[in-house]
């Protein structure tokens, strides 16, 4: 039951969701399934959107053609993920592995606890100085649903976008939201599809894209706590990105 990487490079959003779909549906319910580790990257600018989502009214259309933000519906739920900021990656547990369990909050907490693991084993390994690292040894998993103070009013805009409000078992730091995550499960086992902020994307972009909500706006620029500095270069980017893949690699295949 080895633990079986998959990493089908840059592709278009639709793609990479399909992809995403189809290794759910085909999952092999044997006893000595093994779990799958799936990398992918974006061709072009992209926003991904859980499955009962509607994002064009969510967004600004002139915006989305401006920026050339391509849009694909994930095999999961969840809120939309603007994905030219984040590192995105998915892993799928058949339901014969015996972590597997039938509560979703169970199985949020299990790869999310080795999503807070990588990131604090990657400021002890990587070299470079521009990983965003004030404070981040505070790192732990939003425990409850508690609320953010000022998101009363507006909390059900907020869970239309998976960066502006921490959810139960996302990876935190304090009110900021590092890490998080939609899933699916079936009677075959679960898609965890994962999200870790690498930076927050720019004003001028969360302005116009969201010209028509600026709450949401204000709450990804508060709540989302991103991975990297703002003078990490594009080869620091590329590097980080690699180790982040080897260290993941390492923790999950613990689950073989």
């Amino acid at each position: 039951m080895n633990l079986k990487i998959i990493d089908s490079g840059k592709k278009s959003a639709e793609e990479n969701m399909e992809i995403d779909r189809h290794l759910l549906l085909s999952l092999d319910p044997a006893n000595d399934a093994s779990p799958i580790l799936h990398f992918y990257d974006w061709q072009q600018p992209s926003a991904t959107y859980g499955y009962f989502s509607s994002p064009l009214t969510q967004l600004n259309p002139s915006a989305v053609e401006k920026y050339g933000l391509h849009l694909a519906r994930r095999p999961t739920g969840g809120g939309i993920i603007f994905h030219q900021f984040d590192f995105a990656f998915s892993f799928l547990l058949p339901a014969s592995h015996p972590q597997f369990s039938l509560n979703t909050l169970d199985n949020y907490r299990l790869v999310n606890t080795v999503i807070a693991k990588t990131i604090l084993q990657l400021l002890e390994v990587h070299p470079t100085e521009h990983i965003n690292k004030d404070d981040l040894t505070q790192l732990e998993l939003q425990t409850s649903t508690k609320k953010c103070s000022e998101d009363t009013l507006v909390e059900k805009e907020l869970r239309n976008f998976c960066m502006a409000l921490p959810t139960v078992y996302d990876v935190i730091r304090g009110d900021h939201k590092l890490a998080g995550g939609s899933q699916r499960r079936t009677k075959l086992g679960f898609l965890h599809q994962a999200s870790i902020a690498m930076m927050i994307p720019p004003d001028n972009f969360l302005d116009e894209i969201l010209a028509h909500n600026a709450n949401i706006a204000k709450a990804m620029k508060k709540h989302t706590f991103h991975l990297l500095g703002i003078e990490a270069t594009a080869e620091e980017k590329i590097s980080i990105k690699k180790t982040l893949k080897n260290l993941l690699v390492e923790n999950f295949s613990e689950f073989s």
